[in-house]
């Protein structure tokens, strides 16, 4: 195991937790949300900026959580009061994100975060987990590997109660749930807030563990937040809610490492958005493949 398979674990860890949110208004809510490339980037945002004014780095991504979820809770007024598409909604939430993230930043497009304390250098000097694979410390991915399955126990717990058991039925059938009394409006608003607070928490956690926060660094996050639900619902199945989001946090981990991989056979940064899409491509294709392949089979077994 080497660095860069190290780096790119780390990496998938920490893109999970917004996977985590991608999927839960993606697959369980059955919204197409594009605040995800905004609210990623104001997560950065918020937890660089306090940091850099001297903020304790758990209290500054907690704040940028909060800065999500009032993102999510903007789109969600949005398309359940304003009656906007809620593709559209999520767009326009995305294009004023983007000069509230630059006032958030102080009318600066980076920030350096070097020398500063962050929760990255806090998980690296946790002394209990200092040990090391083929020359490799692996202190930080294992404190990452543990935050991420509490967020993935919480996430499960919550969507097996009252409130997230509606939100799956929102998602399943918004008209039946309705039929019960339930106000879909609320649940929709609910589980926009909290994915987006998941996405916010993800981007400061990357921003932290990169070494600064951009403007620009949520281009893209809902094609990447997509294309590691799909590999992990192809690779590791969808029976159950905690199954899933087990399988999704896998697939992240799995683009990290099928990214690395390209990195190291030549291929530019710039390629990784190509890549990406060729990705989700294979991984839409691959279960139709499969099926046709065992049709065929049984055809010719049968005959």
């Amino acid at each position: 195991m080497n660095i860069a398979i190290v780096g790119a674990i780390e990496q998938g860890l920490l893109f999970a937790v917004m996977v985590l949110g991608v999927f839960l208004t993606f697959r369980i809510l059955n919204f197409p949300d594009l605040t995800v490339d905004g609210s990623f980037a104001m997560g950065g945002a918020i937890a660089a900026t306090l940091i850099v004014d001297g903020m304790n780095p758990f209290l500054a991504t907690a704040l940028a959580m909060a800065g999500g979820a009032i993102a999510g809770v903007f789109t969600g007024v949005l398309t359940t009061k304003g009656k906007i598409n809620g593709l559209l909604a999520g767009i326009l939430t995305m294009i004023a994100l983007y000069s509230i993230n630059l006032r958030i930043m102080g009318k600066k497009s980076n920030i350096p975060l070097l020398r500063e304390e962050t929760l990255y250098t806090k998980a690296q000097a946790v002394s209990i987990f200092d040990f090391q694979i083929y020359g490799v410390s692996v202190a930080s991915s294992i404190v990452f590997l543990i935050m991420v399955l509490i967020v993935k126990l919480m996430l499960d717990w919550f969507l097996h109660t009252d409130l997230g058991l509606d939100i799956r039925a929102t998602g399943d059938n918004d008209r039946m749930i309705r039929s019960f009394g339930a106000n879909t409006d609320t649940t929709t608003i609910i589980g926009l807030a909290l994915s987006n607070a998941l996405v916010a928490a993800s981007g400061a956690l990357v921003a932290q563990y990169q070494g600064f926060a951009d403007v620009g660094m949520g281009i893209g996050m809902i094609v990447i937040g997509l294309a590691s639900v799909i590999i992990g619902e192809v690779l590791f199945g969808t029976k159950s809610i905690m199954r899933l989001t087990l399988a999704v946090i896998l697939g992240s981990i799995v683009y990290r490492l099928v990214i690395a991989f390209a990195l190291r056979q030549g291929f530019l940064a710039s390629d990784m958005k190509l890549i990406t899409a060729i990705i989700v491509i294979i991984a839409l294709i691959l279960p139709n493949i499969m099926k046709g392949v065992w049709k065929i089979g049984r055809t010719v077994k049968g005959g």
